[in-house]
């Protein structure tokens, strides 16, 4: 078998591959690129999901939040290579839930008419551009009271931000350290150190407030704001450190445009890209097997960077050793699911205009209590009766993802992420059952907070069929590589080292290590990795330029 040699064979064309792919032949490295798709990308892919309709929809990933201005910049993407980001004016809309456990269960039964007489009138509008309109939705929910308390809790995430977002794209911080530089030891105490779920209490008292906090804490992740083992906090962490505002931008022309144009900034500094090539093993030094038309191939780099989840490099190194201390397969806990609509659906809160509340983060079933229900039943095996979703309008913010005649008429798109979905409830055997039954669940709890049932709102594909399309954790599984669906790629870190954790070497010191030398992660599984960031792939590269 005949071997060619690279500086960097990266295994993944992932969008964090292509991050750090892009630093190293910048650097002059000679790289190789393996990607087992017919394109790059990863996750953060557009796609023709529903054939003949004229839509091209971010079917995995839809929002960036944590990718630095910084590896924007020196990437050359937004001037070189266009790449756009929006803001949205509206952060959430959540109604007040009209259908309790009782309710949603008798809708099971066949009462769904029950659900569009169901009382939702009010619902929570957080609107960043009218404070003063975001107070007096407050007072509507009867949440008055909280309105300072959420400025003053936001004001502290943004100070932890301004703190902790600079050093992502540096070295890592011990945690003694990391604690000196945002300088406030109750803030610190609070949001690192004592359970989310604590703080939430502590500092807000109306549930659906509450609520609407909590979230960020959980997606993704299977476990309650309570847990001592802070799995919330950590989420929480990175998901309101983004911009340093916590703001979630949309990628204008869809995630595949970020895709799009990190590749091309990847081609134009000479790295090599090979589509269709999936890499069946590595060795500790450097050898990678791969099947590309039929034929296997070996390729071996001086150093290999992977980005795929550790718990797929320890699959691909097999006898050669694992690659971390990952012991137990990563678990994701969301089903997603995609619709195409002729128009937005009307809510039952006529305060509220359609637009507005699928303008930012629409939160349905996300009261603290209903988080903590569907919790406890999916931890005994069941579907939540109520099953929490928060939905996402692409085409509000960015029409562009549609044909003109589809935009022209009203057409939106909604994405869909439900939580408390453990994979470990889903096998090969009953995953189409399962699909239909959680597809069934979203639909439910989305219709409990409109004024309509949204199954006649959705278009039809050139096939007659309904836009429609849900993932499960073991579909995520099947098309992505992400071991039990999670999305994370494993167990989120903490943006630090602690105090006794080694740091002698670059990988260490830029938390991309793995028990081997010569591999190095630079995925969502790296520390500081996770969501469309370009972290891993930034952190991976300047581990392997500090060590030339």
């Amino acid at each position: 078998m005949s071997e060619r040699t690279h500086d960097v064979v990266i295994i993944g064309g992932g969008h964090n591959g292509l991050v750090a792919a892009t630093y190293l032949a910048q650097a002059g490295r000679s790289v190789l690129v393996l990607e087992r798709e017919p394109q790059v990308g990863g996750a953060a892919i557009s796609a023709d999901a529903f054939a003949g309709t004229g839509a091209r929809l971010s079917r995995y990933s839809y929002l960036v939040s944590l990718l630095p201005t910084r590896i924007i910049r020196e990437l050359g993407l937004g001037l070189e290579i266009e790449i756009e980001l929006a803001r949205r004016r509206y952060s959430s809309y959540t109604p007040v839930p009209g259908v309790g456990a009782a309710g949603v269960g008798a809708a099971r039964a066949g009462a769904l008419d029950g659900i569009a007489s169901a009382a939702s009138a009010a619902g929570l509008l957080v609107d960043n551009g009218d404070a003063e309109a975001t107070r007096a939705s407050f007072a509507r929910i009867g949440a008055a009271a909280d309105f300072d308390a959420w400025n003053v809790f936001y004001e502290d995430t943004a100070r932890l931000a301004r703190a902790v977002l600079p050093t992502v794209c540096e070295p890592l911080l011990t945690r003694s350290e990391a604690r000196l530089l945002v300088d406030d030891d109750i803030l610190w105490t609070s949001l690192i150190e004592r359970p989310l779920g604590a703080v939430i209490t502590d500092r807000f008292k109306n549930d659906l407030v509450r609520g609407v906090v909590a979230t960020d804490g959980l997606i993704g992740t299977f476990t309650s704001p309570g847990d001592r083992s802070l799995d919330t906090n950590r989420c929480f962490l990175y998901h309101v450190i983004g911009n340093e505002t916590g703001d979630w931008d949309v990628p204008i022309g869809g995630m595949g445009a970020v895709t799009g144009a990190l590749e091309q900034a990847a081609r134009a500094a000479c790295a090599r890209l090979e589509l269709r090539s999936e890499v069946t093993s590595v060795t500790p030094d450097g050898a990678v097997d791969y099947r590309r038309e039929g034929r296997v191939e070996r390729t071996r780099g001086a150093v290999v960077l992977a980005n795929v989840a550790p718990w797929v490099l320890r699959e691909l190194l097999g006898a050669g050793g694992t690659a971390s201390a990952v012991i137990e397969k990563p678990e994701g806990a969301q089903v997603k699911v995609n619709l195409l609509l002729t128009r937005l659906p009307r809510l039952k809160d006529a305060s509220v205009s359609s637009e507005a509340a699928f303008g930012g983060t629409f939160h349905v079933n996300e009261s603290y209590e209903q988080l903590q229900a569907a919790y406890e039943q999916a931890l005994a095996g069941e579907i939540p009766s109520v099953l929490p979703c928060e939905i996402y309008c692409h085409s509000l913010t960015d029409p562009s993802i549609l044909a003109p005649e589809l935009a022209q008429a009203g057409a939106h798109t909604l994405t869909v992420f439900a939580l408390h979905t453990p994979h470990r409830a889903l096998t090969e055997g009953n995953n189409d059952e399962m699909r239909a039954q959680l597809q069934a669940a979203v639909l439910l709890s989305l219709n409990s907070a409109l004024a309509e049932r949204i199954e006649p709102l959705l278009m039809t594909d050139a096939a007659g069929r309904p836009c429609i399309e849900t993932k499960t954790t073991l579909d995520l599984e099947h098309a992505l590589n992400l071991p039990g669906g999670n999305i994370f790629h494993g167990e989120l870190s903490w943006p630090f080292l602690e105090d006794d954790e080694p740091r002698g070497t670059p990988a260490e010191r830029w938390g991309v290590a793995t028990s081997h030398p010569r591999i190095l992660i630079c995925g969502a599984g790296a520390r500081r990795g996770g969501g469309v960031s370009g972290l891993g792939g930034h952190n991976a590269a300047m581990a392997v330029l500090e060590g030339a």
